[in-house]
């Protein structure tokens, strides 16, 4: 009786030890994913400036307390993944960073817009029509939801497009 009993309470910490380390295993996976489709906080304009040295910025400034803006999150993760190594998704919390908010005359949250490039000390914009501006007014997209993942990865694309121009000026020179 003892032996079974034993043997019994042996077996129970196996399989509990099994699925421990399936867990673990598995945590450390989803760790994985996490980390490739992070979102950059942007708290000062020099983590902007250089993620705009390798790719377009796509920035949406919002608030916790905002409930479209929290429903852009898995939007913003989602862009993360498909665009890693491509193009920086940012995000500035406009209550922890209210001189960057300030920075973008951000009157209205959510307030997103892509940034291409610097000319002369100022940042260039992608408009949704494909069209590039220094006026972030016609390239801004206030109010937005999760149902607007669509537009975003338009405007997303069309800089992209823009930096292969950029790019292949540079070269000419």
């Amino acid at each position: 009786m003892k032996k079974s009993v034993i043997l019994l309470i042996l077996l129970v910490l196996v399989l509990f030890t099994a699925g421990c380390d399936e867990k673990t295993s598995q945590n450390s996976i989803n760790s994985e994913v996490n980390m490739e489709k992070s979102v950059i906080a942007i708290t000062q304009l020099e983590q902007l400036n250089t993620s705009l040295q390798k790719t377009p910025v796509f920035v949406k400034i919002g608030s916790r307390w905002c409930p479209e803006c929290r429903s852009l999150k898995p939007v913003l993760d989602e862009l993360a993944v498909e665009y890693r190594g491509k193009a920086t998704i940012a995000a500035i919390d406009a209550d922890k960073s209210p001189e960057l908010a300030q920075y973008f005359n951000t009157v209205y949250i959510p307030d997103s817009f892509v940034i291409v490039g610097i000319e002369n000390g100022t940042y260039v914009y992608m408009q949704e029509n494909g069209n590039v501006s220094t006026d972030r007014s016609k390239a801004r997209f206030v109010g937005r939801n999760d149902t607007d993942e669509e537009m975003f990865k338009k405007v997303l694309n069309l800089s992209l497009i823009q930096q292969k121009k950029a790019d292949a000026n540079d070269t000419k020179c």
